[in-house]
């Protein structure tokens, strides 16, 4: 089994740039704010959702009749691309390509309209995502899911966007801490005229029903709806991001310049965003800190230095009183 794979961000830049790294064409992500069909509507045709939610460590998701919303479909593992999850930190890329895997061969979104129309004529997903498919589709799902976990291709374009750690933790945890929450990544797509949600920690695909291309908004946003009102009120760590035709080709399409030019302008600021994920700072601070002791050395020696990290926190002192004054909080200004 492959080892190393890093935590990634449930990031409509990062799952875009990841699946152009893997060679697939004109697909892109879009992060949903609501759980409005409407938002899934304006970007059709959607091939799947993603979502992130806090996975229930404290109960099951699934009883031993079945997962509480839908039905396991066994049969189904036949004729999708469904993987069993067997490593840790995986879950976000599976989830993209439990998505993507089922845009072409056998297992084929429903083409009932223009609107909703998903199929392989429209997602090329790329001659290396094809060749593992081919490789992986008649393994049963546990060893697709070692196939994926053991791919470099997969697991260095995934790790490509893994936020930069200079620092190793070498301390021990202290094993009556409490234990963090934990996040996990689904996949829901309709897949011959079914919507289907797959989770590689369960043991097969979970079925919630008929679902065409036309009224997938609806019907998976009706399935997210109940999924979340299993929570409490209070929890709102959840994300939600649309795998959609690239929003460029539409603008191109339609001669619309305004769109091309805002979503050219998106790519821009995904690619600066994603440099600094690949980039730690620890060379950069210190450079700037050993410069700002260079300028107080010249102009007052060590006195110079030291009267000015006395004044800093003299202004911290009397910035922290008056907010004690005032029984209010707020950003700190720094100087």
């Amino acid at each position: 089994m492959s080892e190393g794979w890093n935590t990634i961000e449930s990031d409509a830049g990062v799952f875009t740039s990841l699946i152009e790294n893997l060679g697939v064409k004109d697909i892109q992500f879009e992060e949903l704010l609501t759980l409005d069909p409407a938002e899934l509507l304006a970007l059709q045709p959607v091939h799947g959702v993603i979502f992130l939610f806090k996975y229930p460590t404290d109960k099951p998701y699934a009883t031993p009749d079945g997962p509480l919303d839908g039905i396991f479909d066994h049969a189904a593992s036949e004729k999708l691309f469904f993987a069993a999850q067997t490593i840790q930190n995986a879950c976000a890329t599976q989830a993209v390509l439990s998505v993507l895997l089922n845009q072409t061969g056998s297992g084929t979104v429903d083409t009932s309209s223009d609107a909703g129309r998903s199929s392989n004529n429209n997602v090329d997903i790329g001659e290396k995502l094809r060749d593992f498919r081919e490789f992986s589709i008649v393994l049963p799902p546990e060893f697709r899911g070692e196939a994926l976990s053991n791919s470099d291709l997969i697991r260095e374009a995934h790790n490509s966007f893994a936020r930069s750690n200079p620092f190793v933790d070498e301390t021990q945890r202290d094993p009556h801490a409490e234990a963090e929450d934990a996040f996990h990544f689904v996949a829901y797509t309709p897949v011959d005229g079914t919507l289907y949600e797959l989770d590689g920690l369960q043991p097969a695909p979970i079925s919630h029903g008929t679902c065409s291309g036309d009224n997938f908004p609806a019907r998976v946003v009706d399935v997210l709806r109940h999924r979340v009102a299993r929570y409490e009120a209070s929890e709102i760590r959840f994300n939600l991001l649309a795998m959609c035709r690239d929003l460029r080709v539409r603008a191109r399409a339609f001669g619309d310049a305004e769109l091309l030019e805002r979503e050219e302008r998106k790519r821009r600021e995904w690619r600066f965003e994603n440099a600094l994920r690949r980039h730690n700072f620890v060379g950069f601070a210190g450079e700037v800190l050993k410069g700002v002791a260079t300028d107080r050395l010249r102009a007052g020696g060590d006195e110079g230095i030291e009267a000015w990290v006395n004044g800093s926190l003299e202004r911290r002192r009397v910035t922290e009183k008056a907010l004690r004054g005032s029984g209010g909080a707020g950003d700190v200004g720094m100087e």
